[in-house]
């Protein structure tokens, strides 16, 4: 079992604490159960996701506002820049800063919403998998992009259609980008306050952008990979 854990330690001395575990044999992802009674907000009707593939006549609720339901309420009436010690645990490694509710909960939601069972969030499991919470821009498009080559590798083996011009990737966050949108309105409804929806902002923004920079950015990484280029390791 590999397990994450998050620990808000807020300037008032409050201090919360969100335990996942990856289950290792079906990669999924433990530690976030909803409540009993789930608010009609996580309707899959409410503000449904103009790309959903999910039919209400067949699901209930949104699977993605079913994973977050634990973490929106608790952060309900936290404003979004208010100050927090961010303290995140994974199998003998610890990373900590100083940091705001908004950006520490849009990590946690980057972690719980590849593994809620959203469809479209789904293709981002691998890199909740190996996760790296407060990543920059620069390291989650080269997290991005490995995690999408590796897959046609993947793919390539077993005689699949595969790619390496990354058209793909660019569709898995437009389609993102749609999610989180409708995320947004939803939270709108959810929240007395700003922090969750800032959080999902924040992974919009990251959605929104990457496909934007992924060409630049790949040209700048292109020098660190000077020796596959430069020798021919295949013989």
């Amino acid at each position: 079992m590999k397990t994450i854990e998050y620990i808000f330690t807020f300037e008032d001395g409050r201090k919360k604490d969100f335990l996942f575990e990856w289950d290792k044999s079906t990669v999924e992802l433990k530690g976030i159960k909803p409540l009993t009674e789930l608010p009609s907000w996580t309707d899959l009707g409410f503000h449904k996701c103009p790309n959903c593939p999910l039919q209400s006549s067949e699901v209930k609720h949104c699977p993605l506002a079913v994973a977050l339901v634990n973490m929106v309420q608790f952060f309900d009436g936290l404003k979004s820049f208010e100050k927090t010690h961010l303290v995140v645990k994974m199998e003998g490694k610890e990373i900590s800063q100083e940091t705001t509710c908004q950006k520490g909960v849009s990590a946690m939601m980057g972690l719980v919403s590849a593994a809620s069972g959203c469809p479209h969030l789904a293709f981002f499991k691998p890199m909740a998998y190996f996760h790296l919470p407060l990543s920059d821009k620069e390291n989650t498009i080269y997290r991005a992009t490995s995690m999408y080559l590796l897959a046609q590798y993947f793919l390539a083996k077993e005689g699949k259609k595969h790619e390496v011009d990354l058209t793909g990737l660019n569709t898995i966050y437009n389609n993102a980008a749609i999610v989180n949108a409708a995320m947004a309105d939803r939270l709108r409804d959810a929240s007395n306050t700003d922090s969750a929806i800032n959080a999902i902002v924040t992974l919009d923004i990251y959605a929104k952008t990457v496909p934007m920079h992924i060409d630049t950015s790949l040209s700048s990484l292109k020098n660190l990979f000077s020796s596959y280029l430069n020798y021919d390791i295949i013989k």
